[in-house]
């Protein structure tokens, strides 16, 4: 028998085996393997979705500032002289109206004696002759005269007394000296006002921040603020003055709030973190590490729909925490994206899988 007979024969029999496989091998078997190969081919991404709710949230505008004192004033002497007596010192708490330092008479109360003087003898002079003038043995018109000079020797002597007085300093209110400019023994005589010491006011004590013009419209005068120092403490206090002309450099706003200091113990000038509540909104929390972006640049939140049909949803941001963020723009019920959203793309179908309803409290 030769080689090709031998091929011959060898196809026939590989060729009967075939045939007769269709016949004795079950159908079920391959029809599996057919739709196992089918499912490896159509395998959907798995992503975790969880529904967000809407509510009225209340935001909160957080801005650094410093705390500033209400009032403060730099005291002058009025007069001239030298300054013999110092009351106060630095640092020192002083009540309205208390001394600070006194000058130097100069012959001042001398002043207020002569014209005392002048004003009762004009005073005694008017009075004796009043009964002459009324009688008609002398001129009416000497009683207008003795009235004027009783005025004018009047008017000498309250402007002596002025002077006088001005010879002591006092504190135009209470507060805390917080600088001495001169010391005892220091001559005023050539200066128009010279600088005896410097006050302050810490009661009450003022927090200042700037606000940016598009953050400006929800804060209003009367509204109760948060207070936080750069030392630890909290406190609170009411905003008293929102400005209305734009700072030239910045065009920033200046928003003071009135905080009570009756202890002095916040001091002048520190730092400070002021937390200004805003009107409520209609927004959604969701964590942040859901915020992603389009391919466009947008940014926004991917969500699924009733056939688990990947959607983008533009939000805009309007107040950030540390693990989540507030967004409007989100519909209510929205099945979010949580875990996975950089991996699919808007019209994609995705095998959601849900987590604990991200339920939000309003605040």
């Amino acid at each position: 028998m030769n080689a090709s007979r031998l091929t011959a024969i060898g196809l026939v029999a590989a060729a009967g085996l075939w045939i007769a496989s269709g016949h004795f091998l079950p159908h079920g078997a391959a029809e599996t393997a057919v739709r196992a190969g089918e499912g490896e081919a159509k395998k959907l991404f798995r992503v975790a979705v969880a529904t967000t709710s809407v509510v009225p949230h209340s935001r909160k505008l957080t801005i650094a500032g410093r705390t500033e004192a209400d009032k403060r004033v730099t005291v002058f002497a009025r007069t001239g002289g030298v300054l013999t007596e110092l009351k106060v010192k630095r640092g020192m708490s002083v009540k309205k109206g208390e001394i600070i330092a006194i000058l130097s008479d100069e012959a001042r109360e001398a002043q207020v004696a002569q014209a005392q003087a002048v004003v009762t003898q004009k005073r005694t002079e008017l009075e004796a002759k009043r009964a002459l003038i009324l009688s008609g043995t002398l001129p009416r018109l000497q009683l207008v005269d003795l009235e004027a000079q009783l005025k004018a020797a009047e008017a000498s002597l309250a402007a002596a007394e002025a002077e006088h007085e001005r010879g002591t300093v006092r504190a135009p209110w209470s507060g805390v000296v917080h600088d001495v400019a001169v010391e005892v023994g220091q001559a005023a005589f050539s200066f128009a006002g010279r600088e005896i010491a410097s006050m302050v006011a810490l009661d009450p004590m003022l927090a200042v921040v700037e606000v940016a013009e598009r953050q400006l419209a929800g804060i209003k005068v009367g509204t109760v603020a948060e207070v936080r120092l750069v030392t630890g403490e909290r406190t609170s206090g009411k905003v008293r003055f929102v400005a209305k002309t734009a700072s030239p450099t910045t065009r920033t706003y200046r928003v003071e709030i009135e905080v009570p200091n009756a202890d002095g113990n916040i001091p002048d000038g520190i730092t400070a973190e002021v937390i200004l509540p805003l009107a409520p909104v209609v927004a959604t929390r969701v964590p942040r590490s859901a915020i992603t972006f389009s391919s466009a640049g947008n940014l926004g939140l991917r969500v699924v729909d009733a056939n688990d049909t990947v959607e983008f949803v533009p939000v805009g941001v309007i107040e950030d925490e540390q693990s989540s963020m507030w967004v409007i723009g989100l519909p209510d019920r929205s099945r979010v994206i949580v875990q996975g959203q950089d991996f699919v793309r808007e019209g994609q179908i995705v095998d959601a899988v849900g987590i604990p309803e991200l339920t939000a409290v309003a605040k």
